[in-house]
């Protein structure tokens, strides 16, 4: 079975979502059979290397609340992680445009080491305050999973996979995902947003069960939106009241 996951590697909810799909893997008792592949989704494409802007005011604007509300969106959220075991550090995190790692994910996979990459980007940036968009940190961080140093250094200088991110990004629009994170199940089911643990298990379960029904196969895919748990925009909605 196959999971393909849409989401970006400034996205909190992404990682969140992460972790508590994780969860709901380690108990499937098909786990070792659910192949990951991770798509890309940019949420601000015109972003500039590094987001000078402050974070508070941008998410204030965005969703048109006060700085004070603001602030309590970006304290629900890192409660939210926390309960992941997740240490976000938002108070240090350095937003930027993300092309650069969604192409270097892609030679990961090439490599069978996307995952080790994602995860690897997403604790840079959200809990060590890395420039997510610069190159040179990119590449060091790539080169430190065990990705070939010249083949980085190419992915860099290049447009190589960017046809490719292009692709993933046209795909997410297709099946109607309005944001990041969202998790498809051999093209027949998905899921979108951090959702609990036991609702991914759920799924898992019900995707499995349906592999090789005829209804199922090329079926549309159904992506309900989750309030309050995805990023849209490089921002992120966490319920305030």
């Amino acid at each position: 079975m196959k999971v393909e996951i849409w989401s970006d590697v400034v996205c909190p909810w992404c990682y969140i979502g992460k972790r508590r799909f994780e969860a709901a893997l380690a108990g499937f008792s098909h786990r070792g059979q659910v192949e990951i592949v991770w798509r890309s989704l940019e949420l601000d494409p015109a972003a500039p290397r590094e987001r000078a802007e402050d974070r508070l005011e941008h998410l204030a604007a965005k969703y048109a609340v006060t700085r004070t509300e603001a602030e309590a969106m970006v304290r629900r959220v890192t409660m939210a992680a926390a309960g992941e075991g997740l240490d976000l550090r938002l108070d240090i995190a350095r937003s930027g445009n993300t092309l650069d790692a969604h192409r270097l994910l892609h030679l990961a996979a090439d490599h069978g080491r996307q995952g080790e990459l994602k995860e690897r980007f997403l604790q840079a940036y959200f809990s060590e305050g890395e420039p997510i968009g610069d190159p040179s940190t990119l590449e060091r961080l790539a080169v430190g999973i065990g990705l070939p140093a010249a083949e980085v250094a190419d992915v860099l200088g290049s447009d190589r996979y960017l046809a490719a991110v292009r692709a993933d990004e046209r795909e997410a629009e297709r099946l109607g995902a309005g944001g990041v994170p969202c998790f498809v199940f051999d093209r027949a089911y998905g899921i979108s947003g951090a959702q609990a643990p036991e609702v991914f298990a759920a799924m898992l379960e019900r995707a499995w069960s349906a592999r090789g029904e005829p209804e199922t196969e090329g079926a549309d895919v159904d992506l309900p939106a989750a309030e309050g748990q995805t990023c849209e925009d490089d921002a992120c909605a966490v319920d305030v009241t």
